[in-house]
């Protein structure tokens, strides 16, 4: 019992903001930082001293006949677009009720054993009389609310909108010291049943819980769950899981229907259930949303205005960059891919001669304003010699920087596959010693891999289940690619082989070739048509495996756990709240326009309607949580060895590695952060046991968020303060730092389309096939033709630049805006602003890091400085800035 009450220590005792320790020694710079962090602080809660004289003394009033007293409060409500607002000002009726609140105090009435309630205070939004102050985006009222002598502290409003529209709620302060941080959209109370209730900006375990506020909390957990029926409107708060099964529409053909992504056939996680009808032709599918209608998202998980408005504005420009293509395509034909140069900013002076050429230059004689609208930014690997060819160097480079998840240590060689040879036929490796001897500097094979010399980058049992679907599709060819690199003494990887092979469903027979360096014109183009295999291979994973399933799938449950067992009182919750903005929302967009049937993720990579198919077999046999962990993962693709000599307890084998140097200087300052958090509010593991909430929260995000995982036995297990710490750590690196990486160098690293193309249309000829002739007499021209057409590059890059940009609202790592919860703990406060000043410190070891010329990864002539994992950034598609949570 001890144990547990240990466990429940309330942190509710009000004590000065201040911080805790001393930072003489800190440097000037970081003394600033620190300022600057506690002006935030002070910033949030402003309004507390804006209204001093205004609520001063307020308590005292009271009315001794009626033993009451008066407390006044500042309510804030943001103001609605001024179209909106004024169209509103016609259909809100004289005869409405207002908005009602309702003060409820941490106390029960001893008499009806309920909390004790204020009187109700009706608040007219569209009178004067109450408006205290306003400003562009928000405006302040001036209530009163009137309670009993022996009321106690308010510990909730309830909020009751009598308005036919909704309005969203920004904060309540009452009496000067109780601040309710409400943040949320009030809908009329003609839609539902029940008030909106707000609980106090203090953080409360459960068995904190003040009595009088114990069935609120629970109720509002209730209705958050929802009972699972009926179709959700847009108005609705509930979050609930159903699987995948509204990627395909087989109403309108079978070309658009689409397997079920959950259950034994093809496992999944779970995504947040929207209850639309089911098909006419497929009662397990569900129905497509209309046109003009949106996926549903709990009402809370919608976009700000400022972000739509930004994503509106990158498809209207993508619209206009595809104007051209779409016009050059349909006059030359489809090989225009040749001219994709025409249609990025400054591309250099050289003259074209072609007609092509020519045309686009017609086409695209654009200047100034204009050409900001018709013409791409160029992306970081794009090259002003307008090359089409991706160096050996630039692949090796990428594969430890932008897309830097699949690269592994090779630990036996020649490279053995899992695939059963009954099924696939024989899966024996054709890479032979003789094949890579003469590119690792003199080293025998073995000595290489006892040196960690060599390294792999193996898609071979990922595609060759799925070759023969993928090359049945028009246009669509694709290779199982097995790609050797071998660690230079520059520290850099170079290719050294590549082995493409296709299934021949013969257990006796394989089609396998084997390519090396070039050593004479023609190995030169088979080569460089070989990297271009490997690299759009790559583009599929980085998207659908390490992209979308690693972190914004896996992820979803986890928020929807969140949200139906976490109290928003909850430590915990509060803690992982920015973590979870936008996500619902970025993934409903997904499955409503990229990952659905005929949507630009199918039309865009080479998998085409197998995209998301091939995620879930990935899912099937290779995620496991316990492997998310920074270091785990490294370990796991032995590229990192544990070592407590290390700074980071491990020790990398690439050392020039930037996503993992960088990438630890951030998981160690959020680990850091979240054991200071996690050990204020828990100090043993009998607290841990005693948290009915979090223990849900865990155990619904297996159970419902992984059903088809819910009996493996890699589940990290949560029994004690080190095992919480673990998996909020995971958590928080996953939606942030990994994210960033995954996410906002797609465009700057992979938006020039020759030299990283998403899909292929041709195999590799053989010297038996017919178009053999038509190689050799122009290999360049064949290379060309078996990437995207010109409007597919273009489409492609439209939808990358859209994704990769940072919105003018983004809230980056080491940001919050929510301190004032923790007004009466000062040792969060004092731990959140170390962190703060820690990603200002990592920021610049990081530019530090781009200046030192023995990193060859990130410095040097033609060599971009990583910058994917510099916490900062400003809007747009900087490939920089690690934003807290999923935003796109």
């Amino acid at each position: 019992m001890a144990g547990i009450l240990d466990g429940c220590l309330v942190h509710n005792k009000i004590q000065p903001l201040s911080f805790i320790h001393s930072i003489q020694e800190q440097r000037l710079r970081l003394s600033y930082q620190k300022v600057k962090f506690m002006r935030s602080v002070r910033k949030n809660v402003a309004p507390l001293t804006n209204m001093a004289s205004l609520i001063q003394g307020s308590e005292a009033i009271s009315d001794d006949k009626f033993n009451t007293k008066k407390l006044t409060a500042l309510v804030a409500i943001r103001n609605k677009p001024m179209l909106e607002n004024l169209l509103s000002s016609f259909w809100l009726p004289n005869h409405s009720k207002g908005v009602a609140f309702q003060l409820v105090s941490t106390q029960l009435d001893p008499r009806t054993m309920e909390a004790k309630l204020s009187k109700e205070t009706v608040l007219e939004l569209h009178s004067e009389e109450h408006k205290f102050e306003g400003e562009e985006r928000i405006s302040s009222y001036n209530i009163d609310f009137f309670v009993d002598s022996d009321f106690g502290v308010p510990g909730a409003v309830t909020v009751v909108n009598g308005y036919d529209t909704e309005f969203f709620l920004e904060s309540i302060i009452v009496a000067q010291n109780t601040h309710f941080a409400c943040k949320s959209w009030v809908q009329p109370n003609k839609l539902g049943p029940h008030s909106r209730v707000f609980f106090v900006n203090k953080g409360y375990l459960p068995c904190e819980t003040p009595i009088g506020l114990k069935e609120i909390r629970e109720r509002e957990l209730r209705e958050l769950r929802g009972d699972g029926k009926g179709e959700r409107k847009c108005s609705d708060r509930v979050y609930d899981y159903d699987v995948y099964n509204d990627l395909g529409n087989p109403d309108i053909g079978e070309k658009h229907a689409r397997p079920t992504l959950g259950g034994p056939y093809n496992p999944y996680p779970t995504r947040c259930r929207t209850g639309r009808p089911p098909t006419k032709t497929d009662t397990n599918a569900e129905s497509r949303p209309g046109i003009l209608e949106l996926i549903y998202v709990p009402r809370d998980e919608e976009m700000e205005d400022i972000k739509r408005e930004t994503i509106d504005k990158g498809k209207f420009k993508a619209l206009l960059r595809n104007i051209m293509p779409a016009l050059m395509e349909k006059i030359m034909g489809n090989e225009g891919v040749f001219n994709i140069h025409h249609f990025i900013k400054e591309v250099g002076e050289v003259e074209s001669k072609s007609e092509l050429d020519q045309l686009s230059q017609i086409l695209l004689n654009l200047g100034g304003p204009i050409e900001e609208f018709f013409k791409f930014d160029p992306p970081k690997i794009f090259s002003k010699e307008k090359s089409h060819f991706l160096l050996d160097d630039q692949l090796g480079r990428q594969l430890v920087t932008a897309f830097p998840l699949s690269i592994e240590r090779l630990k036996v060689f020649p490279p053995v596959s899992k695939l059963d040879p009954s099924i696939y036929g024989s899966v024996e490796s054709e890479l032979k010693e003789e094949h890579i001897i003469d590119h690792i500097e003199g080293m025998s094979v073995q000595q290489a891999l006892e040196d960690n010399k060599l390294f792999i980058l193996d898609y071979h049992d990922i595609y060759l289940p799925f070759l023969d679907r993928i090359n049945d599709l028009d246009e669509r060819k694709a290779y199982a690619t097995t790609t050797i690199f071998f660690l230079t003494r520059m520290g850099t990887l170079k290719p050294i082989a590549i082995q493409l092979a296709l299934p021949t469903g013969d257990p006796n027979t394989s089609s396998k070739q084997v390519l090396t360096p070039p050593v004479d014109a023609t190995s030169k183009w088979l080569w460089q048509l070989g990297k271009a295999h490997v690299c759009s291979n790559d583009v599929v994973v980085h998207t659908f495996v390490h992209h979308w399933l690693r972190v914004h799938a896996c992820m979803e449950p986890l928020i929807i756990a969140a949200h139906r067992q976490l109290s928003v009182m909850h430590p915990i919750f509060k803690f992982l709240h920015p973590h979870m903005r936008y996500t619902l929302k970025a993934n409903a967009i997904t499955r409503q326009t990229i990952i659905n049937a005929g949507g630009t993720a199918e039309t865009n990579h080479t998998p085409g309607r197998y995209c998301v198919q091939f995620s879930s077999a990935v899912y099937k046999d290779w995620w496991r949580f316990d492997m998310e962990s920074f270091p785990a993962d490294l370990i796991r693709r032995g590229l990192a060895v544990p070592d407590a000599t290390q700074p980071h307890s491990i020790r990398l084998l690439i050392e020039d590695y930037p996503y993992a140097a960088d990438g630890l200087l951030i998981w160690s300052s959020i680990e850091k952060l979240v054991g200071t958090y996690v050990n204020h509010y828990y100090k043993s593991s009998h607290a841990i046991a005693s948290d009915n909430e979090l223990n849900s929260w865990y155990r619904e995000f297996i159970n419902l968020g992984h059903p088809d995982h819910k009996n493996a036995s890699w589940w990290p297990k949560l029994t004690n303060p080190e095992d919480l710490i673990s998996i909020l750590t995971t958590v928080i690196w996953i939606v942030s730092a990994q994210h960033a990486v995954m996410n906002f160098g797609q465009y700057p690293y992979g938006g020039y389309v020759p030299v990283r193309p998403p899909l292929m249309r041709k195999l590799i000829p053989n010297k038996d096939d017919p178009e053999y002739s038509n190689f050799v007499r122009d290999p360049e021209r064949y290379f060309l033709s078996s990437l995207p057409s010109l409007f597919q590059a273009t489409t492609f890059m439209a939808v990358i630049n859209i994704g990769s940009a940072h919105s003018p609202d983004e809230e980056y790592i080491g940001q919050r805006n929510d301190v004032s919860f923790w007004l009466g703990e000062p040792e969060i406060i004092e731990a959140f602003s170390q962190f703060s000043m820690e990603m200002k410190n990592i920021e610049i070891e990081i530019e530090r890091r781009n200046s030192d010329p023995k990193l060859k990864n990130r410095c040097g002539v033609g060599v971009s400085p990583y910058e994917l994992l510099i916490p900062s950034s400003g809007h747009g598609a900087t490939g920089r800035g690690v934003p807290n949570s999923v935003t796109a």
